[in-house]
């Protein structure tokens, strides 16, 4: 088998916003709840919220948005603050190096303002202390000076509400998620919801699309919304070398062939990672520790990008012995599953 080296901005499947994804989501963004697509509990719950808070004229409290790459949190931030008729201020964990930038950051909000951090789980533990008291008492604690001559100076904040997104909530610190209010887990998208998504995205980037072909770019799509847009735009370009422009049925079948897209979204490192579990592992259990140097890969990136889809799929469990491949994974491949396989999984 040949040991393929595929980085994380190459898979056309990867959840994880890429730069020519930025004037795509900013044009195909929802505005409103009504326009978002899926997690209608997460939308029900937020209108609450909303409906109360603005009842009582304050902001809404912390929220904690987590799930895996690409399934809206960004989007369900905007419009948050957008439906509460605030401002909001865009940053993320690693952007916040200093003390003293979330100080400038959080000293130029206004009252009402929605101040959103992506990637929550990476910021600096330093940062997370001055945090607290900001989003507990509206303070800011700035220590000027060193050694015995240091004096705290403590600032009033306006009422603000922070929105933390995070895909690995498990690092996040105790004391941070005991002080978000409410907590919402995003989760993968039902098939109904992405073809909703992607008919959206077409008459907006005013493609004619048939219905099949809606069809075959959903299922495709690994149940999140980014990776829809993604390949609907890929589609769309061979539709306008290849054919008229419109994206029929066959063409997108095409498509997807050329790009190495099977029908449930699967590209070739995908399948590279259950061949291996199953001819070179045996069909596990294999340690990720193992899985990874055998694919040439980083752990956190098999992971983050790769394992959740697959688990989502039932082709990979997660055992206390390691990863081991399902009898829908062989089906999936076309090999053969052997019932003694089955011990495996317990």
């Amino acid at each position: 088998m040949n040991n393929l080296h595929f980085k994380p901005k190459d898979i056309l499947t990867n959840p994880n916003q890429i730069e020519e994804d930025l004037s795509l989501e900013r044009t195909l963004r929802p505005q409103s709840f009504n326009e978002y697509q899926g997690q209608e509990k997460i939308k029900e719950n937020l209108k609450i919220l909303i409906g109360a808070a603005q009842h009582r004229r304050e902001p809404i409290e912390h929220v904690l948005l987590c799930g895996a790459a690409g399934l809206g949190k960004t989007t369900l931030a905007h419009i948050i603050a957008r439906e509460m008729g605030a401002g909001i201020k865009v940053t993320s964990g690693p952007a916040i190096e200093r003390v003293g930038d979330l100080g400038s950051i959080l000293t130029n909000l206004t009252e009402g303002d929605v101040l959103f951090i992506d990637e929550a789980h990476r910021l600096n533990k330093l940062i997370e202390e001055v945090l607290y008291p900001a989003m507990e008492d509206f303070k800011l604690d700035i220590v000027i000076g060193k050694g015995p001559s240091a004096r705290t100076l403590q600032l009033d904040l306006p009422h603000f509400t922070l929105i933390a997104a995070t895909t690995r909530p498990g690092l996040l610190s105790s004391p941070l998620r005991s002080r978000f209010g409410i907590t919402f887990r995003l989760d993968f998208y039902q098939l109904a919801d992405i073809e909703n998504i992607i008919s959206r995205s077409a008459k907006l980037l005013d493609i004619k699309t048939q219905t099949e072909a809606i069809k075959l770019i959903a299922t495709a799509a690994r149940s999140t919304p980014r990776v829809a847009n993604r390949l609907l735009k890929r589609v769309r370009d061979f539709a306008q070398v290849r054919g008229d422009g419109a994206i029929s049925g066959p063409l997108s079948k095409e498509a997807l062939a050329m790009l190495e897209i099977d029908q449930l979204g699967l590209e070739p490192v995908d399948r590279q990672i259950l061949n291996l579990i199953i001819e070179k592992f045996d069909g596990g259990p294999v340690g990720l520790q193992a899985l990874a140097a055998a694919i040439n890969e980083e752990q956190d990136t098999i992971e983050d990008l790769y394992e959740p889809f697959l688990m989502q799929l039932g082709f990979i469990v997660r055992t206390p012995r390691g990863r081991v491949a399902t009898r829908q994974a062989y089906e999936h491949l076309g090999l053969k599953y052997l019932d003694s396989n089955q011990n495996k999984l317990l």
